[in-house]
């Protein structure tokens, strides 16, 4: 009798119905596209932030003390620790190897250069025209490109500069490992004249003093006899100290400065969630079961942390002009998208309200014989706020799969892929309208519950 009672309202008064369902469905639709967007804006946004490049820096230990001011590092570079090549793939086995994205090792140098404008196919000496005399103190910068890395479970793992600072810009293309091949920053190439396709000789002298070579006759002997060169395959531009700078494969600048399986400093761009106080605390000062629930977070002092207990000898500073600017930006938008679902759901509720008011006024003569014939006041607001409980399930389910198509449409508009559907989205959203409904439909339910019947079948 119960469920006839609110099928045969739903059939007898299908007008009011559709508007208090039309509500809750554009509310829920809201709703829904807030939430699909905002579990998913984590993710999206991470991987977007690895363009503006990495939040991690691996140095020796055994450098100078950190002097950080304002976010910036100013230790000295030219420290005379460095790290060994071969560790690097254990990066791979910390707890959140998952998201390391990509790392790149660096090694700086200061080189001897001379340039040359090929001729011909440019294999011999004589096709190579000599441009400029020797450039002394030139930066030298040895480093990965598309670099392939062997794990320990088999797979390979390519990195490299291309991927830790993907929005530098290249013209031709980065160089190849072992091809004799290099890139040179867009200042330098700009002040020698140099193009995609010339070729640059390198060396480095064991009499470096101050900065300048010491014994002229060693530059004269490299004169002549010339290196091998390296050709030019790119001119890159990184509004950084590398557009005055040589790029070449961390295996040639190993060579040159006779620091085989060694580098200077890593660069480690990994997928994080934002800072809260939690995660700057000192994990020294943190008790086993803090310990591991800030191990268990993927923050990127916890990443970081994690390095560092595989790179022995490291010290891993977070680059926190990169992080905590990306933690404020996906606060912000979270937030955003938190105050458009309030916005949605206080509106839905709002109308909600208005519509159940409206109906409850319009149902006075029956709620009143109900009463009359011995319903009681809990009977008649269980049958109402059942009547109200069905339109949420509707609604929501409307709303659901008008929220998945708004969703779709925001996130190929702003991240180029949509959000995936989820079901727990749905509960979600399935629980939010029903407590909507209720919330707005609270007072006129409880009017009504409490009409006295006499004077209503009296016509007063």
């Amino acid at each position: 009798m119960f469920l006839r009672l609110i099928a045969d309202n739903f059939t007898r008064r299908p007008r009011r119905k559709l508007l208090t369902a039309a509500a809750l469905s554009l509310g829920m639709a809201v709703a829904t596209a807030a939430l699909s967007v905002s579990l998913d804006v984590g993710d999206r946004l991470a991987k977007e932030f690895r363009s503006l490049g990495a939040n991690l820096v691996v140095t020796p230990e055994a450098d100078s003390l950190p002097i950080e001011i304002g976010g910036a590092d100013y230790r000295p570079v030219n420290a005379g620790a460095y790290l060994p090549e071969a560790d690097l793939p254990k990066i791979k086995t910390v707890f959140w190897h998952n998201n390391i994205v990509a790392f790149a090792p660096v090694l700086e140098v200061r080189a001897l250069a001379l340039l040359f404008s090929v001729r011909g196919e440019g294999q011999e000496p004589g096709d190579w025209v000599q441009n400029t005399p020797w450039i002394e103190n030139a930066a030298l910068i040895g480093t990965w490109a598309d670099y392939p890395i062997s794990l320990a479970d088999g797979n390979e793992f390519r990195t490299g500069i291309e991927k830790t600072s993907p929005w530098w810009q290249i013209d031709g293309r980065w160089f190849s490992g072992g091809n004799r091949e290099c890139v040179v920053g867009a200042a330098f190439a700009r002040k020698n004249n140099v193009k995609v396709g010339d070729a640059i000789s390198l060396a480095i002298g064991a009499a470096w003093r101050q900065g300048k070579w010491s014994l002229p006759a060693q530059r004269q002997q490299l004169v002549t006899k010339i290196p091998s060169p390296f050709r030019v395959t790119g001119i890159v531009s990184s509004s950084g100290p590398e557009d005055d700078a040589i790029l070449v494969s961390l295996e040639e600048a190993q060579f040159l400065a006779q620091k085989q399986g060694l580098y200077r400093k890593l660069y480690v761009s990994a997928l994080t969630k934002p800072e809260d106080d939690f995660a700057r605390r000192d994990p020294k000062s943190m008790n086993s079961d803090e310990l591991e629930r800030w191990s268990c977070s993927p923050y990127v002092s916890s990443i970081a942390y994690s390095i560092k207990q595989v790179l022995p000898g490291s010290d891993v500073r977070v680059i926190r002009r990169v992080a905590d600017g990306e933690g404020k930006i996906l606060t912000r938008v979270r937030i955003l998208l938190w105050l458009v679902t309030l916005a949605s759901l206080l509106a839905a509720a709002l109308a909600v309200g208005a519509s159940s008011a409206a109906s409850v006024i319009e149902r006075r003569g029956e709620i009143g014989l109900m009463k009359a014939l011995g319903a009681g006041s809990a009977t008649v607001g269980w049958l109402l706020a059942a009547e109200q409980l069905l339109l949420a399930l509707v609604g929501g389910c409307i709303g659901y799969g008008l929220g998945l198509l708004l969703a779709r449409i925001l996130g190929t508009k702003i991240f180029g892929v949509p959000p995936a559907p989820s079901l727990l989205v749905l509960g979600i959203v399935l629980v939010l309208a029903a407590g909507v409904t209720l919330l707005g439909s609270a007072l006129p339910l409880r009017r009504a519950a409490h009409y006295d019947p006499a004077p209503i079948l009296r016509g007063e």
